[in-house]
């Protein structure tokens, strides 16, 4: 490891998990590193991500610093994994579940911005 690491902030890879700000009902755009926003504006756009190894790292972050299993951002990160190892259509409402939640913790002012 490269990096000294705290007990209160962790890592599997470049991308920290901080400890004392999990499963949190409250999300500031601010506090999502570049990588994972990217990803996760990736997954709303035209042209999403298509590695799933990719799409699973942005929601191990949601799953994490989110909302947990009910994370929207976690919840359509998993659904798109699933679309790309089995090539079965996407969920389009937990799609717009996810284009909603967006807009709602600040990433957009409105869903189209998203697209």
């Amino acid at each position: 490891m490269s990096h000294q690491q705290s007990p209160d902030n962790v890592s599997i890879d470049e991308i920290p998990v901080d400890i004392d700000n999990t499963q949190s009902e409250e999300i500031d755009p601010a506090d999502v590193p570049d990588e994972i926003e990217s990803i996760t504006r990736g997954l709303a756009g035209e042209h999403p991500p298509t590695n799933p190894l990719v799409v699973l790292k942005a929601a191990r972050r949601w799953y994490i610093h989110g909302k947990g299993g009910t994370d929207p951002a976690f919840q359509w990160a998993i659904e798109w994994a699933r679309h790309l190892a089995t090539d079965t259509p996407s969920d389009i409402e937990r799609f717009d579940e996810f284009l909603g939640y967006l807009v709602t913790v600040g990433f957009a002012d409105e869903r189209h911005e998203l697209r």
